[in-house]
């Protein structure tokens, strides 16, 4: 082969080597494109997606598997976790209504769905009734299997959910399982979380709503609710065992029937010239059996002659009627209130016995009919309550102490904390139950006219709101109180809900049914 002469390979020389240099030209400007395509994301949306990837699936998986149909003595269940901010039991009990209980703080809400009453079963139940002794075992245990079955699917969906969606989303069965395993990692996190924050007693508290606002025997009266529900799962089959005889009277709602010796007190506040509030004062006294109506004032809007006239009702409303001013309520109110029969007027702390109480209130110190706030106004309420507290500790040095103290603004009735067990308030326009350093129980009430003409100023109506108290005729005590909410203007929602004091709670010292000795105001 001819060699090829040095001058020509002097020449050829930068061209052969002209496409590497322009090769390695090109790559050098290419280099950062391609690095910015294959960039990977941040690791913490990296982390906050898949954490959407499993919540959203588990939450499908349990939608679409999560469900037990579980037979709970006569009755077909369905048992569900849903996802929930606040956690809690919801029992739906159609067409009646729903129970809810705050069971447990946790990210998981289990509902009970009672679906049907077996025909069968109930039928063997009505014709050997003895068998009803041992319903409760039955169905503790039913509950208890269900539980176990619910835990064990639960598991299963929210991992076949995360998995599923995790495939489907990341193509990469890695990232996949891993979106299960996370999943199923929450779940048991949730189910730690509720164990740990169980409440076995909630059941004493429930909150009724639908039909079942007119049945709170559903769980028994004040003083038996104490005596009887001590562990949580014969508490539920207690439920269960009351709700099988609700569908087996299928016409009516069975009434509500307290203990003989209780006493009934509904309380109700800032009625604010709001007529409806009296068609349901007298609903809630035929329907409870109430004793006694103590009104916290604030039930006129101005004061004025012209509004005397609304009072007129209270007359009929089938029980003895106490009222204390409100600073709404003029002294033109309370005259004529003087007046009428069956109104018992409790001012400058001057007591009265009335069904077997002892009351004793005053009058709101300032008349501010347009919400005005006037210099002091503050000091003056102080002042009417320590002259409250003074009388209430005369009654008490008298041997004839005070069972129920009333006044219109918290920040009076606070003055009378150690004085008397138990002091009434309004004016807020919302409900509290709170209780004072020195031992006495502060109850505000809520609107009972829904705010009255403010009910349209906000955004939504303020609800009609009242209490009923329910005291032990011996210990003259409060035993337990049930809230009543009803919907304000435009809406037919209602709700109650059951509490009870710390001091009847199971397992406490004392019950409501054990007589204290003497009935003498707690000092401080």
């Amino acid at each position: 082969m001819a060699r090829v002469p040095a001058a020509v390979l002097s020449v050829l020389n930068p061209i052969r080597k002209a496409p590497s240099a322009l090769a390695r030209r090109y790559r050098s400007r290419q280099t950062p494109t391609t690095i910015e395509l294959v960039a990977q994301p941040h690791p913490w949306t990296r982390a906050v997606g898949l954490v959407a990837v499993v919540v959203l699936g588990a939450w499908l998986g349990l939608l679409v598997v999560g469900d037990v149909r579980v037979p709970v003595g006569p009755m077909n269940t369905t048992m569900t976790l849903r996802p929930s901010f606040t956690g809690g039991t919801k029992i739906n009990i159609s067409p009646l209504g729903a129970l809810q209980l705050d069971s447990h703080i946790a990210p998981v809400r289990l509902d009970v769905n009672v679906d049907q009453l077996d025909p069968d079963r109930s039928q063997a139940l009505v014709d050997h009734p003895e068998r009803l002794s041992g319903l409760q075992d039955e169905v503790a245990e039913d509950v208890g299997r269900g539980t176990l079955d619910l835990a064990v699917r639960s598991g299963v969906a929210v991992v076949a959910g995360a998995t599923a969606l995790g495939l489907a989303v990341y193509r990469r069965p890695r990232r996949a399982l891993a979106a299960g395993g996370l999943a199923l990692t929450l779940l048991a996190a949730s189910g730690g979380t509720a164990y740990a924050t169980w409440r076995p007693d909630s059941v004493l508290e429930p909150k009724f709503s639908g039909l079942l606002t007119s049945a709170p025997s559903l769980v028994g009266n004040a003083r038996s609710i104490v005596t009887e529900f001590d562990v949580y799962q014969k508490e539920l089959a207690r439920l269960v065992t009351n709700v099988t005889k609700l569908y087996d009277a299928t016409s009516t709602l069975p009434a509500y029937a307290p203990d003989p010796s209780t006493i009934r007190v509904l309380h109700v506040s800032d009625i604010h010239l709001n007529p409806a509030s009296w068609k349901i004062i007298a609903s809630l006294v035929e329907q409870y059996k109430v004793d006694v109506i103590v009104d916290s004032g604030d039930t006129m809007d101005h004061g004025t002659a012209a509004e005397n006239g609304f009072l007129d009702p209270i007359e009929d409303l089938g029980a003895p009627y106490v009222w204390v001013r409100g600073n709404h309520d003029s002294m033109i109110t309370q005259r004529y209130m003087e007046d009428l029969k069956n109104v018992h007027v409790l001012d400058d702390g001057k007591a009265q016995t009335i069904k077997g109480l002892r009351f004793a209130g005053i009058g709101d110190p300032q008349f501010t009919p347009d919400r005005s706030q006037r210099v002091g106004a503050e000091q003056s309420q102080k002042l009417a309550g320590a002259r409250l507290a003074t009388a209430l500790r005369d009654q008490s040095t008298a041997g004839t102490p005070v069972d129920v103290a009333v006044a219109h603004e918290p920040s009076a009735a606070r003055e009378v904390d150690g004085e008397v067990p138990l002091v009434l308030a309004g004016h807020l326009h919302h409900d509290e139950m709170e209780d004072l350093p020195y031992g006495t129980r502060l109850r505000i009430e809520g609107s009972t006219g829904g705010s009255g003409l403010r009910a349209i100023e906000g955004k939504h109506p303020d609800p009609i709101e009242a209490s009923i108290l329910y005291f032990d005729r011996d210990t003259r005590h409060l035993q337990a109180w049930d809230e009543i909410e009803l919907g304000g203007l435009g809406l037919t929602t209602a709700e109650v809900s059951r509490h009870l004091p710390k001091e009847n709670q199971p397992g406490a010292s004392q019950s409501p049914s054990t007589p204290s000795e003497g009935t003498s105001s707690p000092s401080p």
